[in-house]
């Protein structure tokens, strides 16, 4: 017996090491693919920004493309594994592989030289496809399908490989969280792919090497006469999947995802405008695929599914109140009832995970769901919503993602009753709205919000009974939906580019135009004594005394013999900077958002272009790409001025659009650069490009007006000609100084470090 046990102990030894090594090497095989898969998303999109002046729609439509290019990874996984045996599913995919490595190293395909006006959706998707597509799909059938090969390994876990899931995530968070720390400041993106694709090398040979220990085990597990490559190991079951698991899959996938762009929208648009705020719900979504797809759950399900309408309910009151508390509040409810919805949807996910035999097609359905949320999150929802309605709507969708509903174990009485209850609340509440229009009640924030905390209240009361509960919230909805937010919401309009809202102010003598939180514009209505305002004066950055205005004064001394002054204004807003004419003008606008354009132009939204240049000439399209159609040495001004919001053109600012800029300045022409920005220490960037340029000359100008508000509001403007005298006199100003590149590296088109100029700007403001 002795001599049996010395015998069998090296085996079991050998044994032992053998499943360390093989799970080390598919965790680790799966890590990679997962970082490399988060990685080159960041990457691409930042590729494609300077096309599309620094849209955050860009990142929108790019996380649809990538949820889309993912379903098509796991249904390629998935057609691998159910119709292919192991040898040949390797062959496949290696031979994928190696295709897709003729694609690298990654860049914009040669089309996407100017995409077209307007709306970019379908121009962005065709860059996507031929740009990065190739390689994104290879590399996104891995994790469904290395976990299926695990299952087929022999491994002692081998029966539930869904916990490889949490390796997999692990390598996206960190991919995520280092490219606009660590990969972004260092490399530029010329360096960045050529690392991607070494990676991707390195990829391509793990899973060689996990497929041959795939293959290795199932010819030892497989019976005598059967084919190497098709049995699937001893602890997995053949598990009956039913059109309703389907469904529920689909759905549990399509909330969270939906919810994440929504989430991620709502959190730019209305609660705070900063860069990078859309890596934190990024972070917290893929945060929640590691703490709920395991054994143990880091929180009890249960602890979460009975908080989880009181989250909710404050959550889309917070939607409803946004402008009327504290913003911090209001983001603390709704990344609150994000994480928890999300935590929530993706631990049921994990409950009704099917065996091992079922992997991919599970896989492929959550992928499937995840597509079909970001498609309705970040492409239908902007058309049919003005304001980021989607959030609260898909909050309250959520409710239904629990298990007595999704089981369905609830009574069609109660049902009905609710749907009667809700009935009443909607004739309720068009009765409201109807004496509002017929100015019977007036409109005020104050009434939405007393409304929708009284709804709130009756759902909490009622929060143990599903179907009052799902009615108080939809009765919520249409409270948002129907009341209105002020009386002084005169319009509001989303594109490509954001949501735009012109609103007035509770007193009625000032009317903006909001860019999410950012205000992009002001028109005085009427004076301090309260009488209207006949001819509008040029306001906020624009006032008479500002940078800009004495400037622009500055380059018409340069005119002699009656020449007319060539101007031209990159960044329309309001069109404030219109009011700033004289005879003998000839100015050009150029705007890339048309529905700027619409905004500007209405008479009823502000009057600067209709008071001032009726027929303004206005160009649409990204500067970089209008410039360069003009003549150099063409402007005699030229301003620069989309940098004041969270979501800059950086593109605007590189090495290569300065040198595009004085191109088309003329001999003794001024360029103004306006970097006015509350997150973003801009100046030194600027600074530092113009150290490498020899024959400029530059003035950095802090305006601080005596009494700064909406009539004339502080900005950071930075003046640069060749003609040194006057830079001289812009010298003699209030807050001029010499600028300081503070030893920064300069922004070309392959190079930029927001993170550091965010530091900055954080450092200076605290």
């Amino acid at each position: 017996m002795d001599a049996i046990r010395q015998w069998l102990r090296p085996k079991a030894a050998l044994a032992a090491t053998s499943e360390r090594l093989t799970l080390a090497v598919f965790t680790l095989t799966i890590f990679l693919s997962a970082l490399l898969l988060f990685a080159v998303q960041p990457m691409f999109a930042r590729m494609v920004l300077p096309k599309l002046g620094g849209s955050p729609s860009v990142w929108a439509v790019s996380m649809v493309f990538f949820q889309a290019a993912l379903l098509g990874g796991y249904t390629y996984a998935h057609i691998l594994n159910r119709y292919l045996d192991g040898t040949q599913a390797l062959l496949t995919h290696i031979a994928l592989l190696v295709v897709a490595l003729f694609a690298l190293p990654i860049a914009l395909p040669a089309f996407a030289a100017e995409p077209p006006p307007g709306d970019a959706y379908l121009w962005l998707v065709g860059v996507l496809t031929l740009g990065v597509g190739l390689p994104f799909f290879a590399v996104s059938a891995n994790a469904p399908l290395l976990q299926s090969w695990f299952a087929r390994s022999g491994h002692s876990h081998a029966g539930d490989p869904y916990f490889l899931y949490g390796a997999s995530n692990v390598g996206s968070m960190l991919a995520l969280l280092s490219y606009p720390v660590l990969l972004e400041p260092v490399f530029g993106l010329g360096e960045q792919a050529s690392l991607w694709a070494i990676g991707f090398a390195l990829l391509a040979t793990l899973i060689a090497v996990c497929g041959s220990l795939m293959l290795a085990a199932t010819a030892l597990s497989a019976p005598a006469g059967s084919p190497a490559g098709s049995a699937l190991g001893q602890t997995i079951e053949v598990a009956m999947v039913t059109s309703r698991d389907r469904a529920v899959w689909i759905a549990l996938a399509f909330v969270p995802s939906a919810l994440l762009v929504a989430f991620t929208t709502f959190l730019t648009t209305d609660i705070a405008s900063a860069p990078f705020l859309w890596v934190m719900p990024l972070a917290a979504f893929l945060g929640t695929f590691i703490i709920t797809f395991r054994e143990k759950p880091l929180i009890p399900h249960a602890f979460l599914l009975n908080r989880q309408a009181m989250i909710v309910g404050l959550a889309v009151f917070a939607t409803a109140s946004v402008s009327a508390m504290a913003w911090n509040i209001a983001m603390a409810a709704s990344l609150a009832a994000f994480l928890l919805v999300t935590v929530t949807c993706h631990r049921e996910l994990y409950l009704r995970r099917p065996a091992a035999s079922k992997l991919t097609e599970f896989y492929l359905l959550m992928s499937l769901g995840g597509v079909l949320g970001g498609i309705f999150a970040a492409l239908i929802a902007p058309k049919i919503f003005t304001t980021v309605f989607e959030f609260p709507l898909l909050l309250a969708v959520s409710l239904l993602m629990r298990p007595d509903i999704l089981d369905g174990r609830l009574d069609r009485k109660a049902w009905l009753q609710a749907a009667a209850g809700l009935l009443a609340i909607t004739v309720l509440l068009l009765a409201a709205m109807t004496l509002i229009s017929s100015g019977v009640v007036e409109g005020h924030m104050k009434l939405r919000v007393v409304v929708v905390a009284i709804l709130f209240a009756a759902m909490i009361y009622y929060a143990a009974q599903p179907s009052r509960r799902m009615a108080l919230t939809a009765s919520m909805l249409l409270a948002i939906l129907i009341l209105p937010e002020g009386k002084g919401d005169a319009h509001a309009v989303r594109s490509f580019f954001g949501v735009h809202r012109v609103i007035e102010t509770p007193d009625g003598s000032l009317r903006l135009l909001m860019h999410g939180t950012t205000v992009h514009g002001a028109e005085r209505l009427v004076d301090a004594s309260g009488t209207p305002v006949v001819t509008p004066v040029p306001s906020t950055y624009y006032h008479p005394r500002s940078p800009m205005a004495r400037s622009l004064d500055l380059a018409r001394k340069t005119e002699e013999g009656g020449q007319k002054t060539s101007i031209g204004i990159v960044g329309l807003g309001a069109g404030a900077m219109a009011c700033h004419i004289t005879d003998g003008d000839d100015w050009r606008f150029y705007e890339i958002d048309q529905a700027v354009v619409d905004i500007a132009r209405d008479p009823s939204h502000f009057r600067y272009l209709s008071s001032c240049q009726p027929d303004a000439h206005v160009v649409v399209g990204d500067a970089r790409l209008t410039l360069t159609k003009v003549p150099d040495r063409y402007f005699d001004y030229l301003q620069i001025d989309a940098f004041s919001s969270d979501a800059i053109p950086m593109h605007l600012l590189t090495v290569e659009a300065i040198d595009l800029y004085v191109r088309k300045l003329a001999e003794r022409g001024v360029l103004v650069i306006h970097l006015s920005n509350k997150h973003l220490d801009l100046p030194p960037a600027v600074t530092a490009t113009l150290e490498q340029r020899a024959g400029l000359h530059a003035v950095l100008v802090n305006d601080k007006p005596e009494n700064p508000g909406f009539d004339s509001a502080p900005s950071t403007v930075m003046l640069i000609s060749r003609d040194k005298s006057l830079v001289e006199q812009a010298l003699a100003w209030n807050g001029a100084q010499r600028p300081d590149s503070m030893g920064v590296r300069p922004w070309t088109d392959d190079y930029s470090d927001i993170v550091t100029t965010l530091l900055r700007g954080w450092f200076k403001t605290h």
